[in-house]
């Protein structure tokens, strides 16, 4: 059974995973409007992603006896300078996840929570991977300094990316 704390602090972590999501999909429209349908894809991606990482934390209180409690999401930027300010603000963000969840780790400790310290270990390191990525994809837009073959060939390699809603579903199951 989940602390009363502990059950706080993971329904705070569900908000920030739904404000995640909430905030790729902004990114994603913002990529839409630039003609980036490639980054747009992605980020789309990146938003059922966080989507699914909410639904996790949603599954596994429900699974403890705890209660969900949604929070109120705010809402999240629209616009950035540029396509790299866009990725460095997603790198950033991801960063703050990270935080968040060591956070949630070291309390889950204190609290001698060890189904929850089992439990978040797959999102630390599920954040070395979100770290990463986006910093990958942000050295990336920083070799193409928005050149247009090089922009036109990185949205082509962000299309590619699967969509695999698939997980959304089994997070729900």
């Amino acid at each position: 059974m989940l602390s009363e704390k502990m059950e706080e602090a993971l329904n705070e972590q569900i908000k920030w995973e739904l404000y995640s999501a909430y905030l790729y999909l902004s990114m994603a429209a913002y990529f839409e409007d630039l003609g980036l349908e490639g980054f747009a894809h992605w980020m789309k991606a990146q938003s059922a992603e966080e989507t699914m990482h909410a639904l996790k934390f949603y599954k596994f209180i429900n699974e403890r006896n705890g209660r969900v409690r949604l929070q109120e999401i705010p809402q999240p930027p629209t616009e950035w300078e540029s396509p790299l300010a866009c990725l460095e603000y997603a790198l950033n963000h991801e960063r703050e996840v990270t935080r968040r969840i060591n956070n949630l780790m070291r309390f889950a400790k204190e609290e001698g929570d060890h189904a929850t310290e089992i439990f978040l270990q797959w999102f630390v390191s599920e954040q070395v991977e979100e770290e990463d990525s986006f910093g990958r994809l942000v050295n990336k837009m920083k070799l193409v300094k928005e050149a247009p073959q090089g922009l036109f060939h990185l949205d082509r390699e962000l299309a590619a990316r699967p969509l695999d809603l698939t997980l959304l579903t089994q997070e729900l199951a």
